[in-house]
Formats: structure tokens, sequence, C-alpha cells
């Protein structure tokens, strides 16, 4: 669930046409910090996936497997449950949470009903030219993924990353219009709560692995990389 909530985020900037989608990304934000954690994520159903060739492929066959998870009705439901559980820890905003959540999540989906892979994976530039990086054999495809994870580790502990990140959430904010000022008090209240629980997802979960970018003899690994990271 951890993984679909952070691509749910994602896809909210990219789907480009949904009215008012920003107002919902700050609860996705929040309701990731409290809904996921590395044992939920490490305990997920993730079935495994073939490794093509390009960056671009690649892209495709994990949001047509994104897609399929989010057409079914039950995910519809966790979602808006996770978000309605978010909404209850923040009383003084609760029933104008609640409504944004049952507002906004159903046209999420319906966006979702008109996304296609191809199209997603363009929009987000992991099909130009210059993203055809070749994964000539599956230990490179673990190097990258480690240097990844690295690199957002390193990048969460930089204040001036962390910064960016709260700025960006207040121009969110500004879009909820007449709450912004309760949004941006929720902002400074449970950011670090978030970049916290952030960091230690990354520090504590083999992500490599799970997303079967390494192999099962790069297990031990990548364990002890994410100890030292």
């Amino acid at each position: 669930m951890c993984w679909m909530t952070s691509w749910f985020s994602q896809i909210l900037f990219f789907s480009g046409t949904m009215e008012g989608r920003m107002g919902l990304l700050f609860l996705v934000v929040l309701g990731a910090a409290w809904a996921c954690d590395a044992r939920e994520l490490a305990n997920s159903e993730t079935s495994e996936l073939s490794i093509k060739p390009d960056v671009c492929a690649l892209c495709e066959e994990y949001i047509t497997k994104a897609l399929d998870y989010l057409h079914e009705n039950k995910t519809e439901t966790e979602i808006i449950s996770i978000l309605h559980n978010t909404c209850h820890q923040l009383p003084s905003f609760k029933q104008k949470c609640v409504a944004l959540v049952d507002y906004y999540v159903p046209l999420f989906f319906s966006e979702v009903a008109t996304i296609q892979p191809g199209e997603f994976c363009h929009k987000v530039n992991l099909c130009q030219d210059i993203a055809h990086i070749s994964l000539k054999v599956q230990e490179d495809s673990c190097e990258f993924c480690k240097d990844t994870v690295s690199t957002l580790l390193e990048k969460l502990k930089e204040s001036d990353t962390k910064l960016e990140i709260i700025e960006t959430l207040l121009k969110v904010c500004n879009s909820v219009e007449k709450y912004a000022n309760k949004c941006k008090r929720m902002v400074f209240e449970y950011g670090p709560l978030i970049f916290d629980h952030a960091e230690k997802i990354l520090e504590t979960t083999d992500i490599c692995n799970i997303i079967h970018a390494c192999k099962s003899s790069d297990v031990a690994g990548q364990q002890a990389f994410l100890s030292v990271s």
C-alpha cells in the first residue's frame, strides 16, 4: 500500500486535468506518513515483474501494474479509509478534511480510468531518448536502485531539500483557498513528522529487493547498505 500511496501522490501532479487535485496532495502525504511503515511495505503482496531492457518500458510495466491495482474497487475503499483516519487525527480540521477526501478521491479514480501508461511515462520524461538507459543485466539495476535510495536519504537529510518540500506544500495550501491558513499550520506542525517517517522507511526497508531490482544473492549486501546509510 505504501508504494501505491507514493505513486498516488505523483499522479496527482502529472494527471493535469482534475480541477483542484492539489488540495488533496497534502492529505495524501500525511496519510502516507501515518499509514505506511517498513513492515507493511515489506509484507505487501508484490509480484515479481520482469526487468525490461530500458527505463521507458520498465516505467510502462510498473504503471500498468499500478493501474490494475487502482482499478480494483477495494483499493478506493482502502485509500478513503486511510485518509479518513488521517483526518480524525486533526480534530480542528476533521470535518473539512473528510469532505475534501470524499470529494476528491472519487474524482481521482475517474481520472485514473483515462490514463494510458505510455502517455504517462512520456509526461514524466521517462520515454525521452535521453532516458533510454540500458539495463543490460539485473546487477546494473540493483546498483542503480542502491544509488537512488542513498541519494534520497542524503537529500532528505539536507535542510535545503526539506525547505523546498515545505515551500511546495505551502503553495499547495494556497490552492485550498479559504482553508489556506489552517493548511499552512498543518504543514509546519506535521512536516517534520513526515520527513522523519520517510527517512525511517528508506533506512529500514529493503526497497531494492522488494521491487526485485536486486537478485536474492544481493539481499545481504543490500541490508548492510541500508543499515550503514
